[in-house]
């Protein structure tokens, strides 16, 4: 996310990824932007912002939770999120998720990027619910804009924990979204 001060003295901001097609109300001061930006990811929209909203209803079990404002998530292929890795933190390498901060002031609550093919290669590599896995991620970048922070051992074994905490939140909530993946074209 790009911030800019305007001259009258108020923030705009432009986020990493093209506005998405849909917003979803999740809480009175949420408004949650969901980008797919993978060609074979089919989302249930619904589904994703039911997830946020049940995070978004306990913040207390997570550090306050994630600010007020818009959230948007992004579900991207390995090499648009490696371009973001390059561009925004210097280090083009591919990663699972990155997390920018928002301006709360400004009514940006972050953004959160995933990969989609990250989460699928584990998936299928450790034998797991395919759609588990990229909630897990959204839950990460979740987690990431209410504070926690994973890059210490000792602050790693704390976000894992809230990770736990939060998924299973979410199942017993039933608000689990479901994820698919459209086989490849050959």
């Amino acid at each position: 996310m790009r911030k800019k001060q305007e001259k009258d003295g108020s923030i705009s901001a432009q986020f990493s990824t093209p506005p998405p097609l849909r917003y979803f109300p999740t809480m009175p001061d949420r408004t949650l932007a969901i980008a797919n930006r993978h060609p074979r990811l089919r989302l249930d929209r619904r589904g994703v912002a039911a997830a946020i909203a049940a995070l978004d209803a306990h913040p207390d079990e997570f550090r306050g939770g994630c600010p007020p404002g818009e959230l948007s998530l992004a579900f991207l292929t390995d090499a648009a999120l490696a371009k973001l890795h390059g561009d925004f933190l210097a280090d083009p390498s591919e990663t699972d998720v990155i997390t920018f901060e928002g301006e709360p002031l400004a009514g940006l609550a972050g953004e959160v990027c995933v990969s989609v093919d990250t989460a699928a290669a584990y998936a299928k590599k450790q034998r797991i619910d395919f759609s588990a896995e990229l909630t897990l991620y959204v839950v990460h970048g979740w987690l990431h804009l209410a504070g926690y922070d994973d890059l210490q051992p000792a602050k790693k074994r704390i976000m894992r924990r809230a990770e736990a905490r939060a998924l299973a939140l979410l199942r017993r909530a039933g608000a689990m979204p479901r994820f698919r993946l459209k086989a490849k074209r050959r």
